[in-house]
């Protein structure tokens, strides 16, 4: 099979290629899968780096979400041959096959597409996690989503949205807006470089917000500490930006708010009762049609490169697919 391999770390993706591997003979526990989509995800860009958390020697597979068919599973495992499934691992997942253990798959929503479908765990579980499981969000409270052209905070905008909350978009890349925009309709977008606290004053007429989703970290983190209402939180997604910020304790405790650090995969495997229940929330309101993915763009896995730099650029609002096979 054709598979994305990260033979060595990089900082340019010189260490990336397309190579031919045997299919994955599947394990007792695991199901077989042929995918049909696979979803970029900004740790996916870093583990080519050595720069994530999680750092998996090379060689290895990349691509930690996929969509795609049941080809082999045990009998008791749940799935059935031929069915639509969705979920992935760490890594191993920008490829024709992957055999995936039991508990990190679900089926895939009927509403949804395969690629939608792939782009659906990993963004929406952690908008999910962080918003309702952790933030505890109410309607009618007002949102702050920074990295908005991003899959994870777009996807926390559609979920604000649909909660009824007052969602305010912040991105770096004013070019973008209008797509956003016109994906999700938030509230209000602002321009997130220098100084945006007056304004988050000025749209919530003094209250500021009760919850901020920051995927950027550096100054933006910096200045979301003073948007925070008291009792609000602080929610910490990642550090897209670069810079990884430090915060005084005096602020959150003169302030009043907290600094919850969002880890959805860690969070479901902690608590795994709370990690099912939060993906059959997320697949259930995907099959309603109250929340739908945003795809940037469809790409063959033969140019992944273009992905990958895509991402790198900061060039999407939304995730790119990739489409093993073509």
């Amino acid at each position: 099979m054709k598979a994305l391999q990260v033979s060595s770390l990089s900082s340019d993706l010189s260490g990336c290629e397309l190579v031919d591997v045997p299919i994955p003979q599947r394990k007792d526990g695991e199901v077989l899968v042929r995918i049909h989509a696979a979803s970029l995800n900004f740790p996916d860009l870093l583990m080519t780096r050595g720069e994530y958390q999680f750092k998996p020697e090379p060689p290895f597979i990349a691509g930690m979400e996929l969509a795609g068919e049941v080809i082999e599973a045990d009998a008791d495992s749940g799935f059935s041959v031929g069915q639509r499934v969705t979920g992935g691992a760490k890594t191993g997942g920008m490829a024709e096959y992957a055999s995936v253990p039991v508990r990190n798959l679900r089926p895939a929503p009927d509403a949804l597409t395969y690629a939608q479908a792939a782009a659906l765990g990993a963004a929406y579980t952690t908008a999910y996690t962080a918003l309702v499981e952790l933030g505890d969000l109410k309607a009618g409270q007002s949102v702050l989503v920074h990295g908005a052209s991003g899959g994870v905070s777009l996807a926390a905008i559609d979920l604000a949205k649909h909660m009824g909350a007052v969602v305010i978009a912040a991105t770096g890349s004013p070019s973008k807006m209008e797509r956003i925009t016109a994906l999700y309709n938030p509230d209000h977008t602002i321009e997130s470089n220098g100084r945006f606290r007056e304004q988050i004053n000025d749209l919530t007429h003094g209250k500021l917000c009760d919850l901020v989703l920051d995927t950027v970290g550096g100054d933006v983190f910096d200045e979301s500490t003073r948007c925070v209402t008291f009792g609000g939180k602080l929610l910490v997604v990642g550090f897209a930006g670069g810079r990884i910020a430090e915060i005084a304790t005096n602020i959150p405790l003169i302030k009043g708010f907290s600094v919850v650090g969002v880890r959805a995969g860690e969070y479901a495997r902690q608590f795994p009762e709370r990690g099912k229940r939060i993906a059959a929330a997320v697949s259930a309101l995907a099959e309603e049609g109250a929340i739908n993915p945003a795809i940037d763009r469809t790409i063959p896995l033969s140019q992944w490169r273009d992905a990958f730099t895509a991402m790198d650029r900061r060039e999407l609002v939304g995730k790119v697919i990739l489409t093993p096979g073509s």
